[in-house]
């Protein structure tokens, strides 16, 4: 075990405890005590304790200090490119005519589904990779490319091995109610039979969340209200991708069924925000998808202001948002969202951290889980004013520091 250390000379200290003052607790020439994979102190540099005057001390010489980012929503697990695709977009076609055509999620199930296991491991570890050396520390995984019960497993399985090994924190999400397949597009009503009653028992065991594309050209809300209620019998918790592309009714069946989570949420009303606040359901919203989409941004201040725990996550997929960076999607959040910086930072760790159900993550309190990142800036405001900037200069992941330029 790593001998207990100072994280000290911190312009800031990005606490998100409230009792610190304002909503992200920001300390001044704070100090953070790590002992094991855990906080063990933090607070002013000049009211350290005495029994941890002699530990090492990390000089951070007037740098930042956050939690590690929570990604609370990737599709990592996939083969190909639609890079092509991005430039049918930037020239007028919208996204339903793609995908009409056999584009879109289809042909990234076709891509995965031709790629071997192994190299669908190598391929997912690259992107994790990518991301912590980013500051990402915890991630949620979606299967989805596989649409059928082999390959599902496939999926879940090659996102539990791509993190073996590495410091990152995953949560795996079965979304094999992604799209309904080639082969069953003459019988959607057989498909959701097969996820009902092949998927889900098969699948179960290799998740810990169940989630549902509510969309016109996918899952209407009764069929994923019979999928998400089958996968709560199996000890899944319901995510829901709802009111991305238009008004699908997936955001109000999120609060019915207090789901963990209402992801997207583009159209989103002030009625679904009640009903997502009364539910105690999170909304993980997704500005980088918007943002390659060309679409309307989720109303977040909106959301915040009636109730509902927000989380920003980077929706890193293949097709609509290939963003690995959380720094870029806390500036989206800000600059064409319209959260404030502290509220921007705050989704893109505790927001996320609490809609995985993971308390101890998102913040910098005595007893969390020691992932830190140092942003080589005075300041996190610094996050949406220089969105272009490498500003993570430190991982630290459970109290050891990552050596990012290894990954």
């Amino acid at each position: 075990m790593t001998e207990p250390f100072v994280l000290a000379g911190a312009s800031q200290v990005v606490t998100n405890d409230s009792s610190h003052g304002g909503l992200a607790g920001v300390l001044a020439n704070g100090a953070v005590v790590v002992s094991g994979s855990g906080v063990a102190w933090v607070g002013p540099e000049a009211d350290l304790p005495s029994e941890w005057a002699d530990a090492r001390r990390i000089d951070l010489e007037g740098r930042t200090l956050i939690p590690g980012f929570v990604d609370a929503h990737t599709h990592l697990v996939f083969a190909g490119d639609r890079s092509d695709e991005f430039a049918q977009r930037m020239a007028g076609r919208s996204y339903q005519e793609i995908a009409a055509e056999g584009g879109g999620i289809l042909a990234t199930v076709e891509a995965s589904r031709r790629a071997g296991f192994e190299e669908l491991v190598s391929l997912t570890r690259r992107r994790m990779q990518a991301m912590l050396a980013q500051g990402t520390t915890t991630l949620e995984v979606k299967s989805g490319y596989g649409l059928s019960t082999e390959h599902e497993l496939n999926q879940l399985r090659a996102a539990a091995a791509a993190a073996s090994g590495l410091p990152i924190t995953i949560r795996r999400t079965f979304l094999g109610a992604h799209t309904v397949p080639s082969d069953y597009r003459g019988d959607p009503a057989g498909y959701v039979d097969l996820v009902v009653e092949e998927m889900l028992p098969a699948c179960h065991t290799e998740a810990d969340y169940c989630d549902v594309f509510v969309e016109e050209g996918a899952f209407g809300v009764d069929d994923a209200r019979r999928i998400l209620t089958a996968a709560g019998e199996l000890g899944l918790r319901a995510r829901v991708h709802a009111e991305q592309l238009g008004h699908s009714g997936g955001a109000q069946l999120a609060a019915e069924l207090a789901a963990a989570s209402a992801d997207h949420l583009d159209h989103v009303t002030a009625e679904d925000a009640a009903a997502l606040a009364g539910a105690g359901t999170s909304a993980v919203l997704v500005p980088g998808a918007s943002f390659q989409l060309r679409g309307s941004q989720a109303p977040g201040p909106m959301l915040w202001d009636a109730g509902v725990t927000v989380a920003l996550a980077t929706d890193c997929n293949p097709g609509t948002s290939y963003i690995e960076s959380m720094t870029f999607v806390v500036a989206l959040g800000v600059v064409q969202m319209g959260l404030t910086p502290e509220q921007a930072l705050w989704a893109a760790t505790r927001g996320g951290a609490l809609s995985l159900g993971l308390e101890d993550r998102g913040c910098i309190v005595p007893g969390s889980r020691a992932d830190l990142v140092v942003l080589d800036a005075p300041s996190y405001l610094h996050l949406p004013y220089r969105p272009a900037s490498r500003l993570v200069s430190r991982v630290f992941c459970g109290g050891e520091e990552v050596d990012v330029d290894r990954l």
